[in-house]
């Protein structure tokens, strides 16, 4: 099988947050179909470009084109693997820490690290802005970087009414769903208290009623 003799794989660092341009994913698309077999993965569960299978002649002219047009290659084999991050402050609300700033500060860092493997294993930086973990850093990361906050949550005692008289069973989609207990619903009065010492800011509550709870005000990461 002469065709398939050759199928490198080739990682492209991606920008924070994965933000692109519809011309810059057809740059790459471009280059790619230029010198390999035009196959890609857009980021799977690494977080890189993943580019599927070409001949080794190919791999330095590859290389020389990505860089031309502003690409760089990730982090691949024994070495700080590329970091990845949420879309954080960009487009969320709930992001407690610039993570795109976070993964790109960190990225340019360790520029040795990502290109020249020192180590005799992989390692992982990923970013996420809150307990949601949206870039799977729990799952994925040997580093895991996660939002939170150390003060109190906020509750809008007006907008947890607001959902009890719209038909939501906070007792038993709230309350009773909390890991920790730390959900306090009086279903007679309507009213909705935080235990914050008790809460380990697992976002389940704010996710089901957004309107009425809120990350407190002190934020910053776990790691």
């Amino acid at each position: 099988y002469p065709d398939i003799a050759h199928f490198h794989t080739l990682r492209v660092n991606m920008p924070s947050g994965w933000f692109y341009t519809s011309k810059a994913l057809r740059t790459v698309c471009d280059i790619w179909d230029r010198h390999g077999s035009g196959l890609t993965n857009m980021h799977g569960s690494t977080g890189d470009i993943i580019l599927l299978g070409t001949t080794t002649p190919e791999l330095q002219p590859t290389f020389d084109d990505l860089s031309d047009h502003g690409f760089d290659l990730g982090g691949s084999g024994s070495a700080l693997r590329t970091p990845s991050a949420c879309v954080g402050p960009a487009r969320c609300e709930w992001s407690c820490y610039d993570t795109l700033n976070a993964c790109h500060s960190i990225t340019m860092e360790f520029q040795d690290e990502l290109h020249r493997p020192p180590w005799p294993y992989k390692f992982k930086f990923k970013f996420s802005g809150c307990a949601n973990d949206c870039v799977a850093a729990i799952a994925r990361a040997d580093l895991s970087v996660i939002g939170t906050w150390r003060d109190d949550m906020q509750v809008d005692g007006d907008a947890v009414r607001e959902y009890a008289e719209s038909g939501l069973d906070i007792q038993k989609e709230v309350a009773s769903l909390c890991p920790t207990r730390a959900v306090d619903y009086d279903s007679g009065t309507k009213q909705l208290r935080i235990i914050n010492e008790d809460c380990v800011r697992c976002m389940h509550c704010i996710n089901v009623m957004p309107k009425a709870l809120r990350p407190g005000k002190d934020r910053g990461a776990t790691l």
